[in-house]
């Protein structure tokens, strides 16, 4: 099938998100009792942040791929939303906890939640958001049991390896880790990453819409792939984009020294003078532009540029391959597809 650059997928994106912000706020978690005056604090310390947050914006990529993976075994989508919605959570918990952690200023165009509220009662409204990965399921009826406790574990297992991936890209840069591998990197960036971006949420529809074994194992393993070429499309973007699409982000993964394929290949395959250059370009905190740009030169012509970008289509490729051994829904097979390409072929 001819590529059609993410039509399809970015016309499933549109059509669904009304369906998850619908369900969002309605189901928004809410102090159950308290006295008149610890119910109005409870709410203006806690659930009303949450429910500001996560319905402040967001492409809703992650909860509509829940919907997706219901549609690709033959479901009513609507059966995946309670599943859309504890993914949701999660995306909020992962973003207010990092904005903390990585000292970011802005989220979404506006001042990050810990900025606003104070560091203990962000923590704390992640920390909400996470209990209600499970607590949405939990209260849905519509699940069976045997299809809610499979849902608990993926989940569970999703933000382990998350959390790896967190772990590892925190302590790497802490530690002033330079000997990381491409191994080592891809390891990573699959965990922090391609887990709860696509691999889970589409696994999960797929679950909650009844699918077979083949068909959950299949749509999991498209997402691992679809996921990674996802991240290293950003990193891409990141160095090499369009400055006006990136905007304030622009080369920042240089300024922050992160480990990306990109540095972690170019340091790889650099001659050691070139190789001693870029490391402490990296290591430098620098944001300015005439040497940021020069990381890139070091950078591409190392290849690192070309073989991301070679790699990241072969990601995709590979992905589409992952579903042809089964049965599914043929319109979901086609956004699937689109998906892959709207993945690697992205400008922001």
């Amino acid at each position: 099938m001819a590529s059609d650059g993410g039509a399809a997928f970015a016309a499933y994106l549109k059509q669904k998100r009304p369906q998850v912000e619908d369900f969002l706020a309605r189901f928004t978690p809410r102090p159950e009792d308290g006295t008149v005056h610890a119910a109005a604090d409870l709410a203006r310390y806690l659930y009303e942040p949450l429910a500001r947050f996560t319905m402040a914006g967001g492409k809703r990529t992650r909860p509509v791929l829940c919907l997706l993976g219901a549609q690709a075994v033959g479901a009513d989508p609507i059966c995946a939303l309670s599943t859309a919605a504890a993914i949701e959570y999660f995306q909020s918990a992962a973003l207010i906890h990092d904005d903390i952690a990585d000292k970011s200023e802005l989220r979404r165009g506006e001042p990050c939640l810990y900025m606003t509220e104070g560091t203990g009662l962000a923590i704390n409204t992640g920390d909400l958001a996470l209990v209600n990965v499970y607590a949405g399921l939990l209260a849905d009826t519509s699940l069976e049991n045997d299809v809610c406790l499979r849902l608990l574990c993926e989940l569970t297992y999703m933000e382990q390896r998350t959390l790896e991936g967190q772990a590892l890209d925190l302590g790497w840069v802490r530690d002033g880790r330079w000997d990381v591998s491409v191994d080592d990197y891809l390891y990573m960036a699959s965990h922090k990453t391609a887990y709860y971006s696509a691999a889970t949420p589409l696994a999960c529809g797929a679950i909650c819409g009844n699918g077979t074994d083949a068909q959950v194992e299949a749509l999991f393993s498209f997402g691992l792939d679809a996921g990674l070429a996802f991240q290293l499309q950003d990193d891409l973007l990141n160095l090499v984009g369009d400055p006006s699409e990136q905007g304030k982000d622009y080369r920042s993964d240089i300024t922050e020294g992160k480990r990306t394929l990109l540095a972690v290949w170019a340091l790889e395959h650099l001659e050691e003078a070139e190789r001693h250059e870029l490391q402490q370009l990296l290591v430098s905190g620098t944001a300015d532009e005439a040497r940021l740009a020069r990381a890139v030169v070091l950078i591409e012509a190392s290849g690192a540029v070309a073989h991301v970008r070679t790699y990241a289509h072969e990601l995709a490729d590979r992905a589409k391959s992952r579903l042809e051994s089964v049965e599914m829904d043929d319109h979901a097979h086609e956004v699937l597809e689109s998906m892959a390409d709207f993945f690697v072929e992205r400008l922001g």
